[in-house]
């Protein structure tokens, strides 16, 4: 091998570690997001059973 194949062998493969670093940091930014938009959900109200009143009455005006 020459000089230059050893180079761009070795220059595709800082690419590929830099783009996996890339997209790592990119989905651990996307995760943080997700969490504080979970967190700022409001609580459920305790005792609540949003189960409890569905299929108790048919719309007949639809």
């Amino acid at each position: 091998m020459d000089a230059a194949s050893i180079s761009s062998d070795r220059l595709a493969q800082v690419q590929s570690q830099a783009s996996i670093l890339m997209f790592r940091k990119a989905l651990d930014l996307q995760q943080s997001m997700a969490l504080q938009l979970l967190q700022a959900l409001p609580p459920v109200p305790a005792g609540s059973n949003p189960t409890a009143t569905v299929g108790n009455s048919v719309d007949t005006y639809a």
